[in-house]
């Protein structure tokens, strides 16, 4: 069942110079995600002159700022959830309560992990904790989602971890993140995102991230 509190917004606040085009792929499924569940998706710090893949400002449900997470939010502080992988309470479906707005220190997707989220922990926003395996930013949003707002507790999300992904008969790549799965069992990725993982393996995943 759905929250019936107030609207719920999912920032990311964009921490690179540039957008990827991996960045660009999962910016827009949670952007149509967040619409489809009524919430709001801002792509915050964003800087003037970002280039940006064609058609990507124009997708479904995005909103882009200039302004950060401080600014637009600076009254409702105490309504602003830091997800954090270093924080020591987890998520739980009561923080759709507690909280309006849940904010992600793009990119959490890093393998291996940095802590880019640090930035956004010292501005004192109180964080919690999506589990102890790394994310993607979209699964990140995804899985908040399914808590805050569908009430389903992180233990009861199906996950897969570290899938294979089979890219011809003869080769396969680990992904070496935990993702939520669809009915079938198969993890969710961005509309795209396997074609761009395909054309990417023969310079290795590192480089892909």
């Amino acid at each position: 069942m759905t929250s019936t509190s107030a609207q719920k917004v999912y920032i990311v606040e964009h921490l690179d110079p540039e957008l990827e085009q991996w960045s660009s792929l999962e910016y827009k499924t949670i952007a149509a995600e967040s619409q489809d569940a009524g919430a709001l998706f801002y792509l915050s710090s964003v800087p003037s002159n970002l280039q940006v893949p064609d058609g990507f400002r124009d997708s479904r449900g995005l909103l882009i700022e200039q302004r950060g997470v401080e600014e637009l939010f600076a009254h409702k502080k105490e309504r602003v959830c830091l997800l954090d992988p270093s924080a020591t309470t987890e998520l739980c479906p009561e923080d759709g309560d507690k909280f309006d707005v849940f904010l992600f220190g793009g990119i959490l997707g890093d393998d291996p992990p940095r802590d880019r989220t640090s930035e956004l922990r010292k501005k004192g926003y109180e964080g919690r904790r999506l589990g102890p395996v790394q994310m993607t930013t979209d699964t990140a949003v995804r899985t908040t989602r399914m808590v805050v707002q569908d009430r389903i507790p992180l233990e009861k999300i199906p996950y897969v971890d570290h899938p294979e992904s089979k890219i011809n008969e003869h080769e396969s790549t680990q992904m070496p993140f935990r993702y939520v799965t669809d009915r079938s069992g198969k993890p969710i990725l961005p509309e795209g995102m396997f074609d761009l993982i395909k054309k990417d393996t023969e310079k290795g995943f590192g480089d892909l991230l």
